[in-house]
């Protein structure tokens, strides 16, 4: 095994880029703790989901930096990301992600805006009179 593992991760409209290394389990997202740039619960849980199911949580630190998208797209793409980088480093524990769906990138997004309409489907109050 190498000594930095590295891995893109995507959901929406948010990238993020994970790097791996054999460690205590500290996550630092865009050079601050994972409980400060993420503060809900919730989001932390869904960071934490791939090292729990591969009971890695421990023994790997992990650097990330998100950009793009909302705080849950960014959450979403930095646990696609953590799971790419568990998989390249050991390819082992493809199983138990496949199975868990951490591999599977999230296609929706959202859908663009069309001319003469409001939104990409909301359009204008009829009248007839």
């Amino acid at each position: 095994m190498s000594d930095l593992i590295q891995a893109t991760g995507r959901r929406k409209r948010a990238i993020a880029c994970v790097e791996l290394t054999l460690g205590q389990g500290i996550i630092t997202i865009n050079n601050k703790p994972m409980t400060d740039y993420f503060p809900r619960p919730q989001l932390q849980a869904t960071v934490r989901q791939p090292l729990e199911a591969t009971q890695l949580g421990s023994r790997v630190d992990i650097k990330v930096k998100a950009i793009g998208g909302g705080m849950t797209g960014q959450a979403g793409a930095v646990r696609h990301g953590i799971s790419r980088a568990l998989l390249e480093m050991d390819e082992s524990l493809k199983a138990i992600l496949r199975k868990e769906g951490f591999l599977t990138r999230d296609p929706r997004e959202k859908e663009s805006k069309k001319y003469g309409r409001k939104k990409a489907r909301k359009r204008f109050q009829f009248s007839k009179r």
